[in-house]
């Protein structure tokens, strides 16, 4: 919230992002920029691998956007790195709008597998 107050709405995300992390140092919370996240296929590593904004304490996926609103894409696109990471909390964050954004989601790894099985077979 205070990176809002301070610059508003209007910068690029990475104008947002650098911010936001000049405040967690500030605060001194831990975080890692930019963590890479690989993308398995049938077990295998992609060449493609995503990239998480930031990930807070070890076990938050903190997703930063600078958009006029947010959508099921971008909370998708937390959702997939929850999954991919094996974080069950994220933050999605929405610098883009005239007050801030926010939306926390969980994914639940030990019931991933149940979610798409047959409801004969659960």
């Amino acid at each position: 919230m205070e990176v809002h107050a301070e610059l508003g709405h209007g910068f690029l995300e990475n104008v947002y992002h650098e911010a936001l992390c000049r405040e967690l140092d500030t605060r001194g919370i831990p975080h890692q920029r930019e963590v890479i996240v690989p993308i398995l296929y049938k077990g295998l590593p992609l060449a493609s691998v995503y990239r998480a904004d930031l990930v807070c304490f070890g076990s938050v996926v903190v997703e930063l956007k600078a958009l006029q609103r947010i959508s099921g894409i971008e909370k998708a696109q937390l959702l997939n790195y929850l999954k991919a990471t094996g974080i069950s909390r994220g933050l999605l964050l929405n610098f883009g709008s005239q007050s801030l954004q926010h939306e926390r989601l969980v994914w639940k790894h030990e019931d991933w597998r149940s979610i798409f099985q047959p409801e004969d077979r659960r």
